[in-house]
């Protein structure tokens, strides 16, 4: 695959912008006391911004009953293009009676604005237990994405959107950098070649040394860490947000990365996630991916590399972006440095590696995690953030 200083193609072959313009807001303002209101939640809200700013490219709204199918299914849409996770906006029987195919729909967040628009194409009714089998391989309620399935009401609008006004992010407008600016950014950088990292938690040693070693060979890193709707248990956006800053103020050389939020939810949809990630940062411009151990996975519902492996379904050219597969990564004490299992002679005994929970509870307990898992600065924010008090 060849690039040049325009960048890669969005993913579909046109980067989708489904934000309102001011005649068309200003149309749609006149008509909100009249049209009929559909509600949306966390989720659903970024959905709507991800399509609207063209993060989900070649997505124009919620899907039809044959994208739908077809991307449970196989993983493309009715296309063909390829496209792994359903986008869907669902509502009750009851809702889904009261709207007329073919008419416009308001769109509201959890307080009640007035957000977006929705030109309803289709409703249809949809196999939950399917999904979850298909997208998440189980159907256990207690995985947190077949949860978030299985409270869905039973029916899917589709049909194209309009967000009626793209907001600054409350919490992080600095961040906020949308796809066509961040494909404006690589140009001017004169960046050719882009690594994407998605992550949901603080960075730690071992994702710092995959990017680094990542950035070897490409023009520069696009940190891109998630925002939207997670776990409960999962670090607070804000926490996350100072950790990396603090994190590229002292360890990384400021030209060659941009770090920027992904207003996405979460899915922890494992494989089929990792592809998903992948499309995204291709619509973000990224012309690489990385994709580590057990990428957008929760508990031990996937297999430590399946999301490595699920891009071997597909060509590089239909996927449109390279993905940079990493070895599970730690410290390996014998040599003194971080690496991985391709390039330490190390004994597990001689590895340090901590989980997200393991962290939390040295934390809890008033303990740093070690230097060789965790920069200082980034463990005392998270010990400060935890409202732990560390013995000095």
């Amino acid at each position: 695959m060849s690039y040049d200083r325009q960048s890669i193609t969005p993913h579909g072959g046109q980067l989708v912008n489904r934000i309102a313009t001011p005649e068309q807001r200003e149309e749609f303002l006149s008509k909100a006391e009249f049209l009929p209101r559909v509600q949306l939640d966390e989720r659903t809200f970024s959905d709507l911004e991800m399509i609207a700013i063209g993060g989900f490219s070649p997505l124009t709204g919620f899907m039809n009953q044959a994208d739908y199918e077809r991307v449970v299914a196989e993983m493309r849409l009715a296309n063909g293009t390829v496209w792994s996770i359903p986008v869907t906006l669902s509502v009750s029987e009851q809702v889904a009676e009261s709207l007329t195919e073919g008419s416009l729909i308001r769109l509201d967040d959890r307080t009640g604005r007035f957000v977006g628009v929705l030109n309803l194409t289709q409703k249809y009714h949809y196999d939950k237990e399917r999904e979850a089998v298909n997208v998440y391989r189980t159907n256990d309620e207690k995985h947190p994405g077949v949860q978030v399935l299985y409270n869905q009401a039973p029916v899917h609008l589709a049909g194209d959107v309009w967000l009626l006004e793209r907001d600054s992010h409350p919490l992080f407008p600095t961040y906020q950098i949308d796809p066509a600016e961040s494909r404006k950014m690589f140009q001017e950088k004169g960046w050719k070649t882009i690594v994407g990292f998605q992550t949901r938690n603080p960075i730690h040693r071992a994702h710092e040394y995959i990017q680094k070693c990542a950035m070897e060979t490409v023009d520069g890193l696009f940190l891109h860490p998630l925002v939207g709707a997670t776990k409960e248990d999962d670090i607070p956006a804000d926490v996350r947000m100072r950790c990396y800053e603090i994190l590229l103020e002292n360890y990384y050389p400021k030209s060659r990365v941009i770090l920027a939020i992904n207003p996405a939810a979460m899915r922890y949809a494992g494989p089929r996630e990792a592809i998903f990630h992948a499309l995204v940062r291709k619509n973000y411009g990224c012309t690489h991916f990385i994709v580590g151990r057990d990428h957008a996975g929760v508990g031990d519902y996937y297999g430590t590399y399946d999301a490595q492996y699920i891009f071997d379904e597909f060509t590089t050219s239909e996927l449109g972006i390279v993905p940079m597969k990493f070895e599970h990564a730690f410290y390996c004490t014998r040599t003194n440095s971080m690496a991985t299992s391709k390039t330490s002679p190390s004994t597990p005994e001689e590895r340090i590696h901590l989980s997200g929970t393991k962290v939390r509870e040295l934390l809890r307990r008033g303990e740093l995690p070690p230097p060789e898992f965790s920069r200082p600065e980034v463990a005392a924010e998270l010990a400060r953030a935890m409202r732990v008090t560390v013995p000095a």
